[in-house]
């Protein structure tokens, strides 16, 4: 089956800092309340933890990255989802949310998430 896809767009090119910056995390996603690392680019190979809004922490480790397009991980060892920054012309960027079909519920957060991010992402863009 495939994943499910979720997307918004920005007004801005270049919005891969708000997906793969560990010190955004906890800014635009629902299911994160604190990330450790706390700061730097996501890096395949990574590990860390996540903190939930529930208090516990949990395991992550970022599977691949293709800088500035597109991330994935892993929490407590489940395939989780795909973080991705698609062009849409010269001022505009997709941000991309691929959500592993077995998590389909899952994307009730995840569209959260992305109007956080846009929000995110403009806000640098602001101070760019």
């Amino acid at each position: 089956m495939p994943d499910v896809r979720l997307e918004v767009g920005v007004a801005w090119p270049h919005a891969w800092a708000a997906f793969a910056r560990y010190e955004h995390w906890s800014t635009w996603g629902p299911s994160v309340t604190a990330v450790e690392p706390g700061s730097g680019e996501v890096r395949a190979g990574d590990t860390g933890r996540v903190r939930t809004p529930v208090g516990g922490w949990v395991p992550f480790r970022i599977d691949e990255v293709d800088p500035g397009r597109r991330w994935s991980w892993r929490v407590v060892g489940l395939r989780a989802t795909a973080h991705r920054v698609e062009p849409a012309g010269p001022d505009r960027s997709v941000l991309v949310f691929e959500v592993p079909w077995w998590a389909a519920p899952y994307a009730v957060v995840c569209r959260l998430a992305l109007g956080r991010l846009a929000a995110v992402a403009q806000q640098l863009a602001d101070e760019a």
